[in-house]
């Protein structure tokens, strides 16, 4: 049973109640500004780490990505300048074709931008 000790008898020896138990000892006030430090830098210091790390991969992955889309812009127009029948009168075509493709890559990256930045609609996804 809680609370007794000892052997089954006459012998079993009760615990105080609760109350008469002493008390622990009162901490010095040292303990407070490290619980305060403790407090700040889970609640403020640990959060801002985080995203830093989060903002910092994600401009590098956007520029990363941006650094490609241009590439591969820059390669489909001297596929287009070459090719024999887009040349004269109609060199202006691979110009047209390249920016109406970055143009809807824009606009799609835009619409999924807004999408996902609606409040309570993204996490469902």
């Amino acid at each position: 049973m809680p609370g007794f000790h000892g052997t089954s008898g006459p012998g079993w020896i009760r615990e105080p109640p609760v109350a008469l138990l002493p008390m622990a000892p009162d901490r010095t006030s040292g303990d407070l500004p490290d619980l305060l430090r403790r407090y700040v830098r889970q609640e403020t210091m640990d959060p801002l780490r985080s995203l830093g790390r989060f903002l910092g991969l994600g401009i590098a992955g956007s520029l990363m990505i941006g650094a490609g889309v241009v590439l591969v812009a820059v390669g489909a127009l001297r596929l287009l300048q070459d090719w024999s029948a887009l040349s004269g009168s109609w060199s202006w075509v691979p110009y047209l074709v390249v920016a109406m493709a970055l143009s809807t890559i824009a606009v799609l990256a835009g619409k999924r931008i807004s999408v996902s930045s609606s409040p309570g609609e993204g996490a469902g996804r």
